[in-house]
């Protein structure tokens, strides 16, 4: 599962200010998601929504695609064209909170009926607006039928639930006397909590198939864990711990990097404890946090390996990537919802197009490669052959299936300096192919590598019974398979 995270109204535009509608983007979209190698597309929020620039997360129509790109039986459309690509389609879905507009639903009928009555609880101080009264049997059906609706109605493969922790917490933005404890004293939303449990519960009975992802930013017990084991009951959680640490570490000048290595490798020590994503997401290119490229240290080719590094990692890494449009070719500049992603940048040979390549290969080879998602969320799945040497920033491991038929070595070089003759332990001997290199003039880079493949020795090596010297070119990724 490899997922490519796009605003209907940017993705591709006619013109600024004037978006493709529904029809005329499933079949630019099929092609290119087609192309690139994603599983999965997912929506920024579809829901009928006043305001533009909240990039759909002021919902004001809970039930009602977007007028904005065609009718809701053109957005069946669209869906239909992904589905006959065999593209899954996830959308944004915003139970956590709602605006105030006269034609919404804030003081429906002249006074709080959907949200809480006490401003405590019916006030979110983050976005200005109102939030569910997730306790009345009302308010949970009207919220629970809404994700059977956009299951049933439209089939979608799956719901990512926005702003799950504003959920979670009664004290979630607020200081000292802004809340007030639940009945057992706690911070927690337990009508929240049942809420999510119990919508949890029925997408997953009703539509078997169908994930539901959180994003869900604490340290929250069991997000992911079955609602009988006593969980939310989610599919999936996107890991913000691996996105803020790894984009951290990456924006570092490789001349740091050597004391910051545990800030790569931390994700590997709770990795069980979840069924994550690794998301790359439209919040990390707004409101001047820079592009991701834009947050890449060094010159234009540095920039571009550091970046080729970072979405190699996010793919090899055990969980689902998620990158948000315009970064599997290196948009300079922070997304703009009125402005389509950079397609001007890409020419035949240039480092955009090298960049848009890797992340094409990287799909193809993650999908055909069982070693490198069918033991994401097993012990065996992943070990460090070595993360030790922060000296010369280099950090090894190894991907493979459950029943270790299958096994896959990915050698990370974190500095712009080649490393010659470098030995690296290996559990199995024999040969093992070079099958990915991010430094391949294919990719834009200075073409040094292994010449295809390397042989074991049977010399110990990182507690490994075979080791091999490796070339690890200049800020780069490279990806061993046991032939």
């Amino acid at each position: 599962m490899s997922v490519y995270e796009l605003h209907l109204g940017s993705w591709r535009k006619k013109k600024r200010g004037e978006s493709f509608s529904y029809k005329k983007l499933a079949g630019k979209l099929v092609d290119y998601v087609r192309k690139m190698g994603f599983t999965h597309v997912e929506f920024l929020p579809v829901a009928e929504h006043a305001y533009y620039p909240s990039w759909g997360y002021q919902v004001t129509g809970f039930y009602a695609p977007s007028s904005r790109y065609g009718a809701p039986e053109k957005f069946q459309t669209l869906i239909n064209t992904l589905h006959d690509a065999g593209i899954g389609v996830i959308i944004d879905w915003v139970p956590a909170h709602f605006p105030k507009d006269d034609w919404a639903l804030a003081q429906f009928d002249g006074k709080p009926l959907y949200e809480h009555a006490d401003p405590q609880r019916g006030e979110h101080p983050d976005w200005g607006t109102a939030v569910f009264d997730y306790g009345r049997p009302e308010v949970r059906n009207f919220i629970t039928a809404n994700a059977r609706f956009w299951c049933d109605v439209f089939h979608v493969d799956g719901l990512r639930v926005d702003a799950v922790a504003s959920m979670l917490y009664l004290d979630y933005s607020r200081e000292a006397g802004e809340w007030t404890p639940n009945e057992n004293g706690g911070n927690e939303n337990l009508e929240a909590i049942e809420l999510l449990r119990h919508t949890n519960h029925v997408v997953n009975s009703e539509f078997p198939g169908v994930a539901t992802i959180a994003e869900e930013s604490t340290a929250w017990p069991g997000v992911t864990q079955s609602v009988a084991a006593g969980g939310l009951g989610f599919t999936f959680k996107w890991d913000m711990g691996w996105m803020h640490d790894t984009l951290a570490y990456f924006t570092r000048d490789p001349v740091h990097r050597p004391w910051h290595q545990n800030q790569l490798t931390f994700a590997s020590s709770y990795r069980d404890q979840e069924h994550y994503m690794l998301p790359l997401s439209h919040d990390e290119v707004v409101h001047e946090k820079r592009s991701l490229l834009g947050r890449m240290p060094g010159g234009e080719w540095q920039q571009f390996s550091n970046l080729k590094v970072l979405l190699g990692y996010q793919w090899l890494f055990t969980g689902k990537p998620l990158l948000f449009m315009g970064g599997e070719f290196g948009q300079r500049t922070e997304w703009d919802e009125d402005e389509e992603i950079d397609w001007n940048s890409l020419e035949p040979g240039n480092l955009p197009a090298g960049l848009q390549q890797w992340v094409s290969d990287l799909n193809h080879l993650y999908r055909d490669e069982p070693a490198l998602w069918a033991g994401d969320y097993s012990e065996p799945g992943f070990f460090w052959v070595d993360c030790k040497d922060h000296l010369n920033s280099v950090a090894c491991f190894v991907r493979q299936t459950p029943e270790f038929d299958r096994c896959v070595l990915v050698v990370l070089n974190l500095t712009p300096v080649a490393r010659e003759s470098y030995r690296i332990g290996l559990p199995q001997p024999g040969e093992w192919q070079e099958i990915l290199n991010s430094d391949s003039e294919f990719y834009g880079g200075t073409n040094q590598g292994n010449y295809g493949g390397v042989y074991s020795l049977e010399v110990p090596w990182h507690d490994q019974p075979w080791s091999a010297e490796f070339v690890l070119p200049p800020l780069s990724c490279s990806v061993f398979c046991r032939a």
